[in-house]
């Protein structure tokens, strides 16, 4: 029987996959670049396409992707294409009103004619790759019917004016034959209801094809290798989702070690998550009538201490709403902080977040710890609270 372990508390300050016995936990994690099939040694890979899984659902919107990583690149390729494709699952038709890209460097081209329920549209972006040899992370708007909120769409990749070997691509050794640039991955922001995916490349670094699996996988995770097994001296996707699962909120890890033909690696990879409620289906009589927390203070100021003092934080709020305010998760970044879970508070009530943090071990000089609060209030959703001081 598969479990999911949470800790409540953040043991990093930075803010990314699915078989058996799951360890997940809320810690720190560093983004990795996402990318398409590509070798530095031989000619650009096919690029291997698969049937849309639609993996990233917006209101009534569901998309393939929401980031397309063309990975390592050389400037010599010239302009960069990709294609995002959309498939309205609402009972209406859906239109795409305008897309503004983030500069001159994007061209792009959608579907201009209403998209009828249960069919799909597209928005296709050409990336210009003529700025430099320099990572790229382009931002696309969409404005779409259906979805409440403007769909922000990525392109990222990596710009080289020379050709790399595999191994300098992928320095991060995963076994004896495979190679990727970060273990550690980032799948970004998830509601309730639905799930995110990204992608990044892993290099078969042998001289035979590598077939890849993987095991310890957590709870609400898969990945998907493609094409597998990985060709000899070439590269694949890994797509790794995390589905939002009402026992998970907040700041989280989630994690699965590869298997490379059979045999388990010493390697894990870790994937992070920040799930957060959904309110698309309220409306909005329902979102003035929830919960608003509104607090005295948003920073606990500890002044100057010395070091290995304990500073108990206490943050007093009321709710200024017409129905119950529950807070779901209280995630601190410092490993040293450990918070107090808080009842739910009735409308006209008042309520407050108590956080104890041990100073011992840490540096002199300005400290500044981050609570993060994922809440049901529609209005805030997501509470930040600063404990500060100075460690003398």
């Amino acid at each position: 029987m598969k479990k999911i372990f949470i800790i409540t508390l953040c043991a990093a300050s930075s803010m990314v996959l699915f078989t058996s016995g799951c360890s997940c936990r809320n810690s720190g994690g560093n983004p990795a670049s996402a990318a398409e099939t590509v070798s530095a040694e031989n000619s650009p890979a096919t690029d291997v396409k698969a049937e849309p899984a639609y993996q990233e659902k917006l209101g009534t919107i569901e998309f393939d992707k929401t980031v397309h990583n063309f990975g390592d690149v050389m400037l010599s390729d010239g302009p960069l294409s990709c294609t995002f494709t959309l498939k309205n699952s609402g009972e209406k038709p859906a239109v795409i009103y305008n897309v503004v890209t983030s500069c001159g460097c994007t061209d792009v081209k959608w579907t201009q004619e209403p998209i009828l329920e249960g069919k799909t549209g597209t928005i296709s972006v050409t990336y210009s790759n003529d700025e430099g040899p320099y990572p790229f992370d382009k931002a696309i708007t969409a404005y779409i019917s259906g979805v409440d909120r403007p769909v922000i769409l990525r392109l990222r990749g990596i710009s080289h004016d020379r050709k790399l070997s595999l191994e300098e691509m992928y320095p991060i050794k995963i076994g004896n034959s495979l190679g990727i640039k970060a273990l550690d991955l980032k799948c970004g922001n998830i509601e309730q209801g639905g799930r995110r995916s990204d992608e990044v490349n892993i290099a078969n670094l042998s001289d035979r094809p590598v077939e890849v699996s993987f095991t310890g996988v957590s709870d609400f995770l898969s990945l998907q290798v493609s094409p597998n097994p990985i060709p000899a001296r070439q590269t694949a996707r890994l797509v790794f989702t995390v589905t939002a699962d009402k026992s998970i909120y907040g700041k989280n890890l989630y994690y699965a070690t590869p298997v490379a033909d059979g045999k388990k690696t010493d390697s894990r990879l870790s994937v992070y998550a920040f799930t957060k409620e959904n309110f698309s289906g309220m409306t909005e009589a329902e979102r003035r009538s929830g919960p608003r927390p509104i607090f005295t203070t948003n920073t606990f100021s500890a002044g100057k201490i010395k070091a290995g003092t304990v500073v108990d934080a206490e943050f007093v709020f009321s709710n200024a709403g017409a129905s119950d305010l529950k807070i779901y998760k209280i995630d601190v970044d410092n490993a040293q902080a450990s918070a107090i879970p808080a009842a739910p508070v009735k409308p006209g009530t008042k309520g407050s977040v108590k956080v104890k943090l041990d100073t011992s071990g840490l540096p002199e000089g300005e400290m500044l710890v981050t609570c993060t609060l994922t809440t049901n209030s529609p209005a805030r959703p997501i509470i930040n609270l600063f404990i500060a001081g100075w460690i003398e």
